[in-house]
């Protein structure tokens, strides 16, 4: 029978990853496909799932956070940051996981010497990769609007600052986090602050994919070393896969066609 897939966020339509999946279910003969969801309310998550009848799905933005709640049961490193982007429907039971630490650690990988870094933004995915660099040792500072969502950082051992509050150190990685820059022309923290910044780092990486944000494109200009969000996309992607297939399906080979989709 086949299964079927889908990813939850709003907006949704940017979104790479039915393009994705459906490239290693094709390539791979596996009997699956793969949808999106645009999901005005998080909280009607797990009812959606199950009346589409998924076997799994992914969770983007704003819902992260939602996905979490929706779950009857979370593993592994999802469990300490409170933030879900992979469901798996095991008999009838919503099972969480998050893949997007991991994917992340991947797409920087070949960027070296890090140590000290600079996350813009307070949400899910920023929840999830301050704690997955901190597990790796690294010294992590958070710049957000306003000081309401900074608790959980402050409490995980980074520095937390505000726009208002914010002092300026060197920085080998700065990360933008928020969605300015996904469908407007926003920077993810104001001009000025931003380019006092970005005269303090050596490597820059967006999580947004598939477009040069403005945060980019001001990196780009000052000649820093840049990523958008397409590798820890694909990184976050292959480890979701895994899950979907049950592991049937071989990593290295679900990697080859995964990465052949972002040439389509």
């Amino acid at each position: 029978m086949k299964k079927l897939f889908s990813i939850f966020g709003n907006p949704v339509s940017h979104s790479r990853s039915p393009l994705m999946h459906n490239s290693v279910f094709k390539h791979l003969h596996y009997d699956a496909c793969y949808t999106r969801t645009r999901l005005e309310d998080g909280s009607k998550l797990k009812d959606t799932f199950f009346a589409l009848g998924l076997s799994g799905a992914n969770v983007t933005v704003p819902h992260k956070e939602a996905a979490f709640e929706a779950c009857d049961e979370v593993r592994g490193f999802a469990k300490t940051v409170g933030v879900v982007n992979t469901l798996i429907n095991e008999n009838g039971k919503l099972i969480g996981y998050n893949t997007d630490a991991d994917g992340f650690i991947y797409a920087i990988s070949e960027f070296k010497s890090i140590k000290n870094i600079l996350v813009i933004g307070a949400g899910g995915t920023a929840k999830a990769l301050c704690a997955r660099f901190k597990q790796d040792n690294f010294n992590v500072t958070v710049l957000n609007r306003s000081e309401g969502r900074l608790s959980f950082f402050h409490e995980l051992g980074c520095t937390t600052h505000t726009w208002d509050t914010f002092t300026l150190n060197n920085y080998d990685l700065v990360v933008n986090t928020t969605s300015a820059g996904l469908k407007d022309e926003e920077y993810p923290c104001p001009l000025q602050l931003l380019e006092q910044i970005l005269a303090k780092t050596t490597y820059v990486a967006d999580a947004i994919y598939g477009k040069l944000t403005p945060f980019l494109q001001l990196a780009k200009e000052k000649e820093i070393t840049y990523k958008d969000g397409a590798d820890m996309l694909l990184g976050q992607g292959v480890l979701a896969n895994e899950l979907f297939v049950n592991s049937e399906l071989e990593k290295e080979s679900i990697k080859e066609h995964m990465a052949k989709s972002f040439l389509l």
